[in-house]
């Protein structure tokens, strides 16, 4: 029997469904499209943003000295970024196929696309890159653990969890041990059915 977890955990995945629809609604009105995995704005908004774009020496000039004292600290991140991505592509390309767990497409979750922004100028660029690496990385990692925690241990926690993983939703409500000795099976077998869905 579902739950009113289960109907409010629906609800939301209806609303982030709806929400994905207005976010591409914005490509037509920022008048840009996505033409062979490259981002493409129309002529004359590509020119009014090449005319906004801050040159470096006022960007520097209107920045605040904290900001840019810190910086080094913030772009010494890239090493405990870099290295958990490296080791999670290690994990899931190694354990995935034991378990029937389809992967984790990287280039999914670590985008590159705003460097192409006109109106950003090499600093930002830079900057967008680096939050661009450093956030898809942790969502990259969040999914790969997101899918053995449904492998592993289906559980919803006793206490609120703030903002799970999508998986999370599905998991069997903490104390139910019947269901989950009946729905542990069903989703493994979900995680597999993505693998094979992948294949075909």
């Amino acid at each position: 029997m579902r739950s009113r977890v289960d109907e409010l955990l629906e609800n939301m995945t209806q609303l982030e469904h709806e929400l994905e629809i207005e976010l591409s609604r914005a490509r037509v009105r920022w008048r840009y499209r996505i033409e062979a995995g490259r981002v493409r704005f129309e002529r004359d908004v590509r020119q009014a943003h090449e005319r906004l774009r801050q040159s470096i020496p006022r960007f520097l000039r209107e920045s605040s000295l904290p900001a840019l004292l810190s910086t080094p600290v913030i772009y010494s991140m890239i090493v405990p970024v870099a290295l958990p991505d490296a080791w999670i592509t290690v994990y899931q390309t190694v354990c995935f196929p034991l378990y029937g767990i389809a992967r984790v497409p990287r280039s999914v979750y670590i985008v590159f696309d705003r460097q192409h922004l006109a109106y950003l100028n090499a600093i930002e660029k830079i900057n967008c890159v680096y939050c661009g690496y450093a956030n898809g990385v942790f969502a990259y990692v969040r999914e790969i653990a997101g899918r053995t925690e449904q492998y592993w241990c289906p559980i919803r926690h006793a206490r609120r969890v703030r903002a799970p993983h999508v998986h999370y939703r599905q998991f069997i409500d903490y104390g139910d041990a019947a269901g989950y000795r009946k729905k542990l099976p069903v989703l493994r077998r979900q995680l597999a059915d993505e693998a094979e869905e992948k294949v075909d």
